[in-house]
């Protein structure tokens, strides 16, 4: 992704000192463009709990950072037990989505009990870390070349007319390392010459809609109206959704899909109204272990002060948070939720689109189905 003429992945080793991670700092998002740098595993731990950096795909690059800077904060002793203990600190730092776990456990793999002096496998580690990035980046942009012949399709069908694409939560370049899961076909349409419009949920209660998808949608040029998260089942009753594309963070065999919490009413309107609802994702976010969402997946509860506060800027620009509810009022705040398969019109991967049913996940994934099966177990 561009920002401001130059080119930007979202995670990537600090060229002058390759001992350091770089992130841009989602937190400081839309008001200012940060970069920070990290260099211990801890750094990352906390990057990905308060979510400096966030979706499927970018935590689990970071967490394959995360693993080569163990791997540099190792000695030779305890390689691997510095190594484990350093695994299971980042995959507890977000349950939900299954690219963290996965990616953790690829470099795993190719760490533990492995020949070679301590040099070799801090080689290995951080290739290791750069292939798994740079694989979630061409993945995502093969999901954009296949969600453009939707995209394309019902251009087609208005006779060029614009096309209206509803989506939840930030599911762009942001979340991943590049180019994005449920934004990607949007802006490979764009770039086609495709009239795109996107109704962008605000996604209470962090708004990574509001502050992130707006926010790249806009660095691209794409045209968009941010919404209250409310206003979906409005607009599908009125005509002005033509298609709802979302991200996950993790889809069981059977195409049940954990996503930010929302997606699943959104599902239901889109149902409801005959929109089409897809499901954008890389294989990395399939988890071929599981097969009933609602029972197996793991749902993050995060701190009740996201959804008793909220930040913005002042008219002052002055960056503040502010509580939006009584001194005494309790909260709960899921984070995500779970959206069964029969409420989704297909699922685009970086292989193709397949319904989500287990027959065409498999049929899709059967290469590396019980690989993926075989780690997880």
């Amino acid at each position: 992704m561009n920002i401001n003429g130059k080119h930007y992945r979202t995670i990537w080793l600090k060229e002058s000192n390759p001992g350091a991670v770089q992130i841009i700092n989602q937190q400081a998002l839309p008001f200012s463009f940060e970069i920070l740098d990290l260099h211990t595993v801890d750094d990352i731990r906390k990057a990905i709990r308060d979510m400096f950096v966030r979706g499927a795909g970018l935590i689990g690059a970071a967490a394959a950072y995360g693993m080569y800077l163990a791997a540099l904060e190792a000695k030779e002793s305890d390689f691997d037990d510095h190594l484990l203990a350093s695994a299971e600190i980042l995959k507890a730092t977000r349950p939900t989505a299954s690219n963290l776990a996965w990616a953790v456990n690829l470099m795993l793999s190719k760490l533990l009990n492995k020949p070679g002096s301590l040099k070799q496998k801090i080689e290995e580690a951080k290739k290791t870390a750069e292939e798994i990035a740079s694989s979630d980046a061409e993945c995502c942009r093969n999901i954009g070349l296949h969600g453009l012949k939707i995209i394309e399709s019902m251009a087609s069908k208005k006779n060029g007319a614009t096309v209206n694409i509803l989506t939840h939560c930030n599911a762009g370049w942001l979340a991943f390392v590049d180019y994005g899961s449920a934004l990607a076909p949007v802006y490979a349409a764009f770039d086609r010459g495709i009239k795109v419009h996107v109704w962008v949920d605000e996604t209470r209660p962090r708004n990574q809609g509001a502050s992130l998808t707006a926010w790249e949608l806009g660095q691209h040029g794409v045209s968009h109206d941010l919404i209250p998260d409310n206003s979906g089942g409005h607009l599908m009753q009125h005509n002005l959704v033509d298609l709802v594309i979302t991200g996950a963070d993790r889809v069981t065999r059977l195409g049940d899909t954990a996503n930010k919490i929302g997606t699943y009413l959104k599902a239901i309107a889109a149902k409801e109204n005959n929109v089409p609802f897809y499901v954008a994702l890389p294989s990395s976010t399939f988890d071929f272990s599981m097969r009933n969402g609602l029972q197996e997946i793991p749902i993050e509860e995060r701190d009740a002060s996201e959804v008793r506060f909220i930040g913005g800027k002042t008219p002052n620009g002055n960056i503040i948070q502010v509580q939006i509810c009584p001194d005494s009022t309790p909260a709960r705040n899921w984070g995500f939720d779970v959206t069964p398969a029969r409420y989704i019109s297909g699922l685009i991967t970086e292989r193709g689109i397949c319904r989500a049913l287990e027959q065409d996940i498999m049929a899709v994934f059967s290469a590396c189905s019980e690989t993926r099966v075989s780690e997880q177990l």
